[in-house]
């Protein structure tokens, strides 16, 4: 029986069109038309022509969908271009797991992860279960594990648009950041500032992440950022200035705007953790692609906060490892600096050598203000996001000074914010501030004037 009537608990009826369906399937050539049509499909998907995919698709499964091969394939095929959605409405109908075996429904199961579709994810993992595999017995408790962890986030099943184009015709666009957000304005000192790099890179993406609590969220976009839209772009930011210090890695910060008709941009608050095509936005808008991206959440209540991050490889767009972290004010530091350690160690993070030595900061909550207001001031600047919606730049200023003289990267952020700030003529910086004894600040201290 198929998926859907398993999950409804009845049996399918027999009727004249599933009788002709299974006669046709019969009936199709074992190989000879099948592979080949598979192929078309798959070069359709590597040339982003999803329509023309699916249409093959269909052709295929209209006379050979009761075939294991043709339902693992597709959903194969799909689930590498990030096509969640499509697996569910192409294949879930049609899965059988008796009949089909478990590799069609690892990948069912996979998508429905990828949809935050626990219930449904559940389902099939029962099904899969049944089917008494020893051989995936270490790999099912793992999927049982990734459904627990999806449960206790409390997310929803996505909607088709959770995160995609508003009514009112606004258009979403993704900014990405791939240098630290502070050295735009030091270019002169790249050469002392930015390490050298390997020749092949791992590239990788993190992604400004989710947020809830708000009760109108459009409204929420429009008004100047408050503390968690400051979180949801300062921790990516962080962690992308930190890999961008690592020989092997090519990072960058992804952070949404929107541009509404007639109005001016403002930033995007996702409601929702990013879909397969968000990702695939990133992927495509990146130049030589992404091997990994790291999502998503973030919530608070009552100065309790909660951060969940996980790990996609592109290659699969499947998820391959998840952090989450929680803190109230007086702990932020510590949980934030265990889950930086957390993400480094996973992700085989090493230091570059350069004449500056990047270390992570003591107090690092500080130290993503200072990166989130950096990155309004450059946004301001270059004119693509209007200064109404920044946080009072006098106390980012003031904040930033405070910390400066905690080592050059705290100097510099503290330079380059001030800069800008002087240059919008949106604040004058405090008095006799202490920054970090050495000569690249001093020469720093040089471009600023």
């Amino acid at each position: 029986m198929g998926f859907f009537d398993r999950l409804a608990g009845k049996k399918p009826a027999a009727t004249p069109a599933n009788a002709a369906a299974a006669e046709s399937a019969a009936a199709a050539p074992a190989g000879g038309i099948v592979k080949p049509r598979l192929v078309a499909a798959r070069e359709r998907l590597e040339a982003k022509d999803l329509p023309g995919a699916l249409a093959i698709y269909e052709e295929l499964l209209a006379t050979a969908g009761d075939r294991a091969d043709v339902l693992v394939a597709i959903s194969g095929d799909l689930g590498t271009h990030g096509h969640v959605a499509e697996i569910v409405e192409l294949v879930a109908p049609r899965y059988d797991a008796d009949r089909h075996g478990p590799a069609t429904g690892l990948n069912l199961l996979q998508a429905y992860l990828a949809a935050r579709n626990a219930d449904a994810a559940q389902h099939v993992l029962d099904l899969l279960f049944e089917l008494n595999r020893p051989e995936l017995e270490e790999q099912l408790h793992g999927f049982s594990n990734a459904i627990a962890e999806l449960i206790h986030s409390g997310h929803s099943p996505l909607a088709p648009a959770a995160v995609g184009l508003p009514a009112d015709g606004s258009k979403i666009g993704l900014i990405t950041i791939s240098k630290p957000i502070w050295f735009y304005g030091l270019e002169p000192l790249a050469a002392q500032i930015l390490p050298p790099k390997e020749k092949r890179l791992r590239s990788i993406a993190f992604a400004q992440l989710s947020l809830s609590g708000y009760a109108d969220f459009g409204n929420a976009m429009k008004k100047p950022e408050d503390e968690l839209g400051r979180l949801s772009r300062g921790l990516p930011l962080w962690l992308a200035e930190t890999f961008y210090f690592s020989p092997s890695y090519a990072p960058a910060a992804a952070v949404g705007l929107m541009s509404p008709p007639q109005e001016p941009a403002h930033y995007v608050i996702f409601p929702t953790e990013w879909t397969t095509d968000n990702l695939r936005q990133l992927v495509e808008t990146t130049e030589g692609g992404l091997d990994y991206i790291v999502t998503g959440s973030l919530r608070a209540l009552n100065s309790d906060y909660e951060v969940l991050l996980r790990v996609w490889e592109v290659k699969t767009f499947r998820e391959r490892k998840t952090f989450s972290a929680r803190w109230t004010p007086a702990t932020a530091d510590a949980a934030l600096l265990a889950l930086h350690a957390q993400v480094r160690s996973y992700m085989e993070w090493s230091p570059a050598s350069a004449a500056f030595a990047y270390t992570v900061p003591a107090k690092p909550r500080a130290w993503i203000d200072t990166l989130a207001a950096s990155l309004g001031l450059f946004l301001v600047e270059k004119a693509i996001l209007p200064a109404t919606q920044l946080m009072p730049v006098e106390a980012d200023l003031q904040e930033a000074a405070k910390n400066a003289t905690a080592g050059e990267a705290a100097s510099f952020g503290y330079l380059t914010l001030q800069m800008r700030a002087l240059k919008l003529q949106l604040a004058e910086p405090p008095a006799d501030v202490v920054l970090a004894r050495s000569a690249l600040v001093t020469q720093a201290q040089k471009i600023g004037g």
